[in-house]
């Protein structure tokens, strides 16, 4: 009897130190066992967040396992990336980030974290362009119009933002630049403030958001002369990309999922396979029709590749113009 119990001990012994010895492995396999966090680093309501909601959802049904969207809003960002940036590469932790990141690798010089280093690129879900806008008392009807405009205002002219050093600010910085004019930032807190004074006249132009510019332009308060994307966009095929008129610009905005660095590449993998097969469902395609956005079912490394040179784009636009944080 004693040999036996003694045989059994020896056995269960070398299972336990086993198991102990390929952690990750098995961690892996089983992924996941227990509820994932979505930190998302700003409010309640605003697109990311949207997003985020619409994803958690089928996602957490695809591993089965609830996803809890998290809103560590604060710093413009940095603190809910960086929560991330320092969490356990255990796949339970996750952000879903958007181009600010790419931005504040540059903007924002004491940084936390790196997104070149601090991050594992997973999944990106879609891109989403910007409007190049004027309100009606600018005699202009067409990209080429405001860039020979500008040049004969010679400096006069000025330009609305959401707000200074985001992508909206510094895709207009881009444009003057490639377009070869001058004009003044003019910065606002918010789109909706910013988007009332060019209709009103007091600016000349900005880039705004796609849906409510277009929808502006409805209505008759203001004209959307081009679109930064690649190709023009399903819902206005009649507005002309602003590439059209100046080859080479382009410009969007990316939404998409990321983990702490040292993400296991199986668990990276398991993601953008779900997330991946999620953005090809009838109900998204919907979302991101009515969003103007345009599903990006990239790899894991496509999703990395993306997001240096969408950062190397930025800093060279950020350094050019010597864009400063607000």
């Amino acid at each position: 009897m004693n040999h036996v119990n003694s045989s059994r001990r020896r056995l269960l012994a070398a299972a336990a130190l086993a198991l102990a010895a390929a952690p990750p492995a098995f961690a892996q396999a089983t992924y996941p066992t227990k509820p994932i966090r979505l930190v998302v680093a700003y409010p309640p309501g605003g697109p990311l967040d949207v997003l985020a909601r619409s994803l958690a959802q089928p996602l957490g049904d695809a591993l089965g396992q609830p996803i809890v969207v998290d809103n560590r809003a604060g710093a413009g960002g940095v603190i809910g990336s960086d929560f991330v940036a320092k969490a356990a590469p255990d796949g339970y932790t996750l952000l879903f980030g958007s181009t600010p990141l790419s931005i504040q690798e540059t903007l924002l010089p004491k940084l936390p974290y790196s997104v070149y280093k601090d991050f594992t690129p997973i999944a990106n879900m879609a891109v989403g362009p910007q409007a190049l806008v004027v309100g009606n008392s600018v005699p202009v009807s067409n990209v080429q119009e405001l860039i020979d405009y500008g040049k004969a205002q010679n400096g006069r002219l000025n330009y609305a933002s959401p707000s200074a050093g985001g992508s909206n600010h510094l895709a207009a910085e881009m444009f003057k630049s490639m377009a070869g004019f001058s004009a003044t930032h003019v910065p606002y807190k918010g789109g909706a403030p910013a988007e009332i004074d060019l209709i009103a006249g007091q600016v000349t132009f900005m880039f705004g958001a796609f849906s409510s510019s277009l929808a502006q332009a409805e209505k008759g308060r203001l004209k959307v002369l081009g679109v930064s994307s690649k190709k023009r966009m399903a819902k206005a095929p009649n507005v002309p990309t602003i590439a059209e008129t100046l080859p080479g610009f382009e410009v969007e905005s990316w939404y998409g999922v990321l983990g702490p660095p040292g993400l296991p590449p199986a668990i990276a993998a398991r993601l953008n396979a779900e997330v991946n097969k999620i953005l090809g469902s009838d109900d998204m395609k919907k979302r991101f029709t009515a969003m103007d956005l345009e599903a990006t079912p990239w790899t894991p490394q496509q999703f990395s590749d993306y997001i240096r040179q969408n950062t190397a784009m930025w800093a060279k636009v950020i350094k050019d113009a010597n864009v400063k944080p607000e």
